[in-house]
């Protein structure tokens, strides 16, 4: 796991931006914003969504831990970033990837206490906790015996059901 002295820092613009990246941004436009920060920024494979969809585009950039999903139309529309090695990504001041997952969930629980009731907090998957204000679900990831956050950043269309949003591959553990 690379310490947080060596990740990236980025910053979250909640349903605009995760660091360089912007939601409903073009492939090429993704790899253009990471061409100066990676060597080969990107990968692609088609992912099909469930039978009666066409499919969708995953990108991945290994060099940043990070994982691209365009929708239907080609367009930004999640970002899963690794626990491990993936940009630290802050929001708030708080760090998001490769923390205890407790304590982040704490976190939103508590940011949920200055908000409007039932518009913060939710529970996706196996009880993964999400920001609605902030498009992010924290997801888990395995590192050896432990288990670290993986958030997956969405942008506002993504709040009404954020786990039909992308394919169930955006989701799974690593």
């Amino acid at each position: 796991m690379l310490p947080d002295s060596e990740r990236r820092r980025w910053l979250l613009e909640p349903f605009e931006s995760v660091g360089p990246l912007r939601f409903g941004m073009r492939s090429e436009e993704v790899t253009a914003a990471l061409g100066g920060i990676v060597r080969n920024p990107q990968r692609h494979t088609r992912v099909a969504l469930s039978p009666d969809r066409y499919g969708t585009v995953k990108g991945e950039c290994w060099g940043l831990g990070l994982t691209f999903h365009y929708g239907l139309e080609e367009r930004l529309r999640g970002i899963p970033a690794d626990a491990l090695k993936g940009p630290q990504i802050y929001a708030d001041g708080v760090a998001l990837a490769g923390r205890v997952p407790a304590d982040l969930e704490q976190w939103i629980v508590d940011r949920s206490g200055i908000r409007e009731p039932f518009s913060e907090l939710f529970y996706a998957n196996l009880g993964e906790p999400g920001s609605r204000s902030l498009g992010v679900v924290i997801g888990v990831q395995r590192a050896g015996d432990c288990l670290l956050t993986r958030p997956v950043f969405l942008p506002a269309g993504a709040m009404d059901a954020p786990v039909s949003f992308l394919p169930p591959e955006a989701w799974a553990s690593h």
